[in-house]
């Protein structure tokens, strides 16, 4: 059964390094029908995309996040990680990673989420 699963410190200090992880299983993060995304979502806000890894290896970010994330790998261990530098409050949220299929540019597989709270 494919899943997707995130992992990670519930709270965070204002100003650290967030860092998440994203376990994938039942299939191979390498699959090439498959871009590997991180979504967050903030109290009584919307969905707010942070950006992927592709099956190669390359990402793309949202340029709301783009000077303070980064997205990488782990082939070895078919896991995709999020770093997110200088949190504040406001990256208070559910975060949640997902899987795009290629072909029609639709998320089809989505992990139960990891709430996040930045505070001292």
């Amino acid at each position: 059964q494919e899943q997707l699963q995130e992992s990670g410190p519930g709270l965070v200090k204002p100003s650290q390094t967030l860092s998440l992880i994203c376990t994938v299983s039942g299939g191979s993060i390498t699959n090439n029908l498959y871009y590997w995304n991180w979504i967050r979502q903030a109290p009584g806000k919307g969905l707010e995309y942070i950006g992927y890894i592709s099956h190669t290896g390359n990402s793309y970010y949202n340029p709301a996040f783009k000077s303070r994330s980064s997205i990488s790998w782990d082939t070895s261990k078919n896991q995709f990680t999020l770093q997110l530098s200088s949190v504040t409050p406001e990256d208070t949220a559910m975060y949640y990673c997902a899987r795009l299929l290629s072909s029609n540019w639709l998320y089809d597989l989505w992990g139960q989420g990891t709430q996040v709270t930045v505070s001292s």
